[in-house]
């Protein structure tokens, strides 16, 4: 693990993949996070679209199930304050995923690991004070940091 936590912050389906489908490219990213060695921000955007997303019938989830995914996520972050970033960042074509950027760069986070192919298209850009990277770019990353950390098929 590094010496000095990573801050991130995951989309939702990164958090789905963690702690609703135990996806084998995102499952490395629990141990550090549980761990302390990656620090997630949430904000209250963020932490209602995962509330609402556990809900949608398709993940056929009940209360308790919902509610114990909800709670085990908020239990692991932080909650980022309003304060702080308000540069001007490039717009994501998907404006419901803007949240994320806007909460990377308020949190000071390292990363914000997404599945999603708009976020993913920006990664690189110029104009961001952090790496937009997918769960298996996160994996490796954290592998080349430990390399005892590896997906497990």
């Amino acid at each position: 693990m590094p010496a000095t936590p990573r801050s991130v912050v995951l989309d939702t389906n990164v958090v789905l993949d963690l702690f609703v489908f135990d996806d084998a490219w995102a499952r490395p990213l629990r141990a550090p996070l549980e761990q302390g060695a990656l620090i997630a921000w949430v904000d209250a955007a963020t932490l209602r679209e995962l509330e609402l997303v556990l809900a949608y019938p398709s993940f056929a989830l009940d209360a308790v199930a919902q509610r114990a995914v909800w709670v085990r996520y908020q239990s692991l972050a932080r909650v980022a304050s309003l304060d702080g970033g308000g540069r001007e960042l490039p717009r994501c074509r998907d404006a419901d995923d803007q949240k994320f950027l806007e909460l990377a760069d308020r949190s000071g986070a390292a990363w914000l690991v997404s599945k999603d192919r708009r976020l993913l298209s920006m990664a690189g850009g110029q104009r961001l004070p952090f790496d937009i990277l997918s769960p298996r770019q996160a994996t490796r990353r954290l592998a080349h940091a430990d390399p005892e950390v590896t997906p497990r098929q």
